[in-house]
């Protein structure tokens, strides 16, 4: 490798600092973005109009969409990235960052077209009525028929810079378009400013994305000499190994998430009857609960290429360790901020809107959310291990598992059992029955004595 230190860091340093070196700069990136999200709603809310918060809410399915992309070119890039530095094949670290990096830009522009020739019937499908529609049309059309291109090619870029060990600059540079989102959110959404409400969220997402792809091409062209990333259009093809590699892990993943997206839509329309307040109310306790979930994934994704290395290496003790060493972590952590919300809800909720329904609604919502978190991160850990170490059939089946087989079933029982205060039940019901299953096979992977599988 061109720079001996993302060596001595995969394959010497000791397993607290690796992962705490690889993990933190990934979580301090995903709760910037949480806070970003956040912001649209904090910002929104201080309109005091619940139709305009819901509009964020409707929409949050097709923003959450985007992972769909991210984590088919993302995910499945840069776990064969990592596993080709594993082997040392730089090669196919070049042609698989290009394939995924083309790619993405390609999807990214098919979003947006497909957005706005299917406006309407989208609208309808995300729950929107005559009330909420123009609102969550405003917002979509800055966020997705505009900016669905650099939304997803920034988050792409990262995971790729990730995947070489740069983990600090992959967050970087997402948090330099979160950072600008926060500060350009009030400038465009309230009275004082320009006064566009949800529209003026969307359009600071969307200036924040395209600043956070222009860090990731400066930093490319800055450190050409000695990154493995690769975006020459001269090594983009479609070289069967490569393509499979990517498609193996990025596919299941990218399912993943579209049934994500699934159950948000469900999950809205049940909400929806009862009023922009409780859709607004549900909005909030999904982005409070966000922060510790993307506290997970940070861990989850950021110890990624370092499980990815040591299996490609067939230094299979390292990789437990690292696993080990991050459950030890996440767990305990995960636990303390389910006792913080379930005691603080209503406080919490009242700091986003103060609107006495939707503080009601959000703070029983809040504490229904809050009780997955425990299980929650297993379930993570073991889906990124999955991405990992290429096993792209195990993670499909968990995602399958989680929302086709137990929460999607469960939101329309406990919604039927006990009507809308039932829904934030349904996710701790999954991931109960996922985080058994993840000490099963992570038990398996650890006793597996197969050897890696070459791209």
């Amino acid at each position: 490798m061109a720079d001996n230190q993302k060596t001595q860091l995969f394959e010497e340093m000791p397993i607290p600092k690796a992962v705490m070196q690889l993990s933190i700069p990934t979580v301090l990136s995903s709760l910037v973005m949480v806070i970003y999200n956040l912001a649209d709603t904090y910002f929104v809310g201080m309109l005091n109009n619940p139709v305009q918060n819901a509009a964020v809410t409707l929409a949050a399915p097709v923003l959450l969409a985007f992972n769909a992309v991210n984590n088919l070119f993302g995910v499945g890039s840069s776990s064969m990235m990592s596993r080709a530095l594993g082997r040392k094949d730089y090669d196919t670290v070049s042609r698989s960052s290009a394939f995924g990096f083309y790619c993405s830009l390609l999807s990214g522009f098919l979003f947006s077209f497909l957005c706005f020739a299917l406006q309407n019937p989208l609208l309808t499908v995300l729950g929107a009525d005559s009330n909420t529609a123009e609102a969550t049309l405003g917002y979509l059309r800055w966020t997705v028929i505009c900016g669905a291109a650099p939304a997803i090619l920034n988050v792409v870029m990262a995971y790729m810079v990730r995947a070489e060990g740069a983990s600090l600059h992959a967050s970087l540079g997402t948090m330099s378009g979160c950072l600008l989102n926060i500060i350009l959110d009030p400038i465009f959404i309230l009275p004082w400013g320009l006064n566009m409400g949800a529209a003026g969220a969307g359009l600071a997402t969307f200036l924040s994305n395209c600043v956070a792809c222009c860090y990731f091409f400066i930093l490319l062209y800055v450190r050409r000499k000695t990154t493995v990333v690769c975006i020459s259009p001269k090594k983009f093809g479609f070289r069967k190994g490569i393509v499979l590699g990517i498609c193996g892990v990025g596919i299941p993943a990218s399912i993943q998430n579209l049934l994500n997206v699934t159950g948000m839509t469900i999950l809205n329309n049940f909400t929806s009857p009862f009023g922009p307040h409780a859709v607004a109310a549900m909005g909030i306790a999904q982005k409070v609960n966000m922060v510790p979930l993307q506290v997970a994934i940070g861990f989850s994704q950021g110890v990624m290429p370092l499980i990815s290395y040591n299996y490609a290496s067939n230094n299979r003790k390292r990789m437990k360790d690292s696993i080990m060493f991050t459950i030890k972590t996440i767990v305990p952590l995960m636990a303390a901020v389910l006792i913080l919300f379930t005691v603080g809800a209503g406080p919490i909720i009242n700091s986003f809107m103060k609107n006495a329904d939707v503080i009601a609604f959000g703070t029983r919502f809040l504490r229904g959310f809050c009780l997955c978190l425990p299980f929650l991160c297993m379930d993570f850990i073991a889906v990124g291990v999955f991405q990992a170490v290429g096993h792209g059939r195990s993670a499909l089946a968990f995602a399958i598992l989680r929302k086709i087989l137990l929460e999607i079933p469960a939101l329309y029982i406990l919604n039927f059992l006990f009507p809308l205060y039932g829904l934030p039940y349904a996710q701790f019901v999954a991931e109960l029955v996922l985080s058994i299953a993840s000490v099963i096979m992570l038990n398996r992977i650890f006793k597996s004595g197969e050897t890696p599988a070459e791209a």
